[in-house]
């Protein structure tokens, strides 16, 4: 039986890349210091706030183990923290013109062979890299929060991005546990923010036309959808939904998705009284319990999962 899913990231081989740079040390950033160093990477830390690193470093002292937080030293100076990285993770604001202009400093920090990964859910990476000497050696990679406990990491290439780094990054990805997909080109949002953005377009749809609930749409995804999500994806789901597999499932099924999906519901305006309508709907349904215990208890459950399929894992 295999054992959980930190064992395995701590037990296998030894990252592919040994010294890495996380340049932005806010929630994103901190916890991509944690999966570095908990898999054996020297990491080093840079921010221009010393307040954020200050903050970072108080997370990470109570989330490393002596041996991991041991590889983990924050750096004043962006130039001495890139000295010898292979890898730079870069997590900033999303702003398009700050990841630009980041990026410009870090092409010109770096070391030519140096990885540029970049964290950004929203932006591509032909633009953030556009007139860089280095473009080649950019990259996205978008984790899904938070990436210590969530292992997805959706890798998009620019236009002039090398071959050999996406190759690079997706088995450095690998080695330190997660789990790299690939994207053959830019859309916005990328690929787990597109289907997120189409059930909430239909869930903020649901409440607004007074069709349910919040609390009974989130039920049907908690105690029904979810459950099956959190072990196959939708092709995976729908090859079990029919004895023939997939082909059959549609086949039978595909006019029937074909007129729901016609009838979804239209875009939400996100005006202020819907969000707040939505805000004490999600109020009710969580009771008297804070943000902090539900995300503690978020984090808690997702480790038991990934264990629960670490030690039961899919028959493929």
């Amino acid at each position: 039986m295999k054992g959980s899913f930190l064992d395995q990231i701590e037990t296998k081989v030894k990252p592919t890349i040994p010294v890495v740079a996380v340049v932005g040390t806010g929630v994103i950033g901190r916890s991509w210091v944690q999966v570095f160093a908990r898999a054996g990477c020297e990491t080093r830390l840079y921010d221009p706030d010393a307040a954020q690193i200050d903050k970072a470093l108080m997370w990470l002292d109570q989330e490393l183990d002596t041996h991991g937080r041991a590889l983990v030293r924050a750096y004043p100076d962006l130039e001495e923290a890139l000295a010898g990285a292979g890898y730079v993770q870069e997590s900033g604001p999303e702003q398009i013109e700050l990841k630009k202009a980041i990026y410009a400093r870090l092409d010109d920090a770096a070391t030519p062979a140096t990885i540029l990964g970049s964290s950004t859910s929203a932006h591509d990476m032909s633009e953030i890299a556009a007139g860089l000497p280095g473009a080649n050696r950019c990259i996205v990679a978008h984790p899904v929060n938070p990436p210590h406990l969530i292992p997805v990491v959706e890798i998009l290439p620019g236009v002039k991005t090398d071959p050999d780094v996406v190759t690079r990054t997706r088995e450095f990805m690998t080695s330190v546990g997660q789990k790299p997909v690939l994207m053959n080109y830019y859309v916005p949002a990328f690929l787990l923010n597109r289907m997120q953005a189409a059930l909430l377009k239909e869930a903020i749809s649901l409440v607004e036309s007074g069709v349910a609930d919040v609390d009974s749409v989130d039920t049907v995804i908690r105690e029904g959808l979810g459950l099956r999500w959190a072990l196959m994806g939708p092709f995976g789901v729908a090859n079990t939904n029919a004895d023939g597999g997939i082909r059959e499932y549609f086949t039978r099924y595909g006019q029937a998705y074909k007129d729901c999906m016609n009838e979804l519901g239209p875009t939400p305006s996100f005006d202020p009284e819907m969000i707040e309508r939505l805000g004490q709907g999600t109020d009710a349904m969580t009771g008297n319990a804070s943000l902090q215990e539900i995300c503690e208890w978020r984090e808690r459950l997702i480790r038991k999962i990934r264990n629960l399929k670490a030690e039961d894992p899919h028959p493929s």
